[in-house]
């Protein structure tokens, strides 16, 4: 399979990850770190997101409003 069938056309869907395991003597180095990447960068998505909302929320709290 070449790398064309693993590129995403659309950029807002999310992918998932499965994990089977398979015995080796030596584990795949480059699919843990692509499984570890993914990860991170979803991790880190996911934090911007939250982060953003934040900023974006309105604050209801009664110490905001000087009345």
């Amino acid at each position: 399979m070449t790398n064309s069938h693993h590129r995403r056309k659309g950029g807002g869907h999310q992918r998932r990850i499965s994990v089977r395991a398979v015995r080796r003597q030596q584990p795949d180095l480059r699919k843990l770190s692509r499984a570890l990447l993914q990860l991170a960068a979803a991790q880190a998505a996911a934090e911007a997101a939250a982060k953003a909302e934040a900023e974006t929320a309105p604050t209801d709290s009664p110490e905001a409003s000087d009345d």
